[in-house]
């Protein structure tokens, strides 16, 4: 979100997708840049087509806290599921699993850089994802990711952006390829 208005001014941007909930003072300074390019905005959808691609989003609730109300999106491309969890702790991954069967996930962006608030075992156990991306920078001030969230984590292959640089899943031939490029 730090990078939103930057992102807005140098970029073409058609549309932007806002969390549920209030919006926070940043992202009102987003809203101010959105109206002046006549950008239009949404928040707290529930799906969205891409070509013949949809994406679903799956927290479409205010938990009254920016981390929790983050944009959970499932899609599947060519039979592959993939899962971006945000920020989202382990009380919106409870709800989301009471709501929804979403066994073995192939590409799983693990929530909030791997903090212990996240991606807790139940969760992991249910969704059981063969690939896990941490996007977390390097000797970062939290001590992210966590070790029991890499615990939780074992039996997919971890992707870590101190690690690996930057991830990038690509499907050819129906089948799925990895590349990463440390930076």
């Amino acid at each position: 979100m730090g990078e939103a208005i930057n992102l807005v001014e140098n970029f073409k941007v058609e549309k932007v997708i806002f969390n549920c909930g209030e919006f926070n003072e940043l992202e009102r300074e987003l809203i101010k840049v959105l109206d002046k390019k006549k950008i239009p905005y949404y928040n707290c959808i529930k799906e969205l087509n891409i070509d013949d691609n949809k994406l679903y989003f799956l927290n479409n609730k205010d938990y009254g806290n920016e981390n929790n109300n983050s944009s959970v999106i499932y899609t599947k491309v060519n039979n592959y599921k993939f899962m971006f969890m945000g920020d989202a702790s382990s009380t919106t991954e409870k709800e989301i699993l009471d709501k929804y069967n979403l066994p073995d996930i192939d590409v799983l962006k693990v929530g909030h850089h791997g903090s212990k608030t996240s991606s807790n075992k139940e969760f992991i156990d249910e969704i059981n994802p063969k690939y896990s991306i941490i996007s977390v920078g390097k000797n970062n001030r939290y001590g992210h990711p966590n070790k029991e969230v890499l615990n939780n984590l074992k039996d997919s292959k971890i992707y870590r952006t101190d690690e690996y640089g930057s991830v990038m899943f690509t499907i050819k031939n129906n089948k799925l390829n990895i590349e990463t490029c440390v930076p």
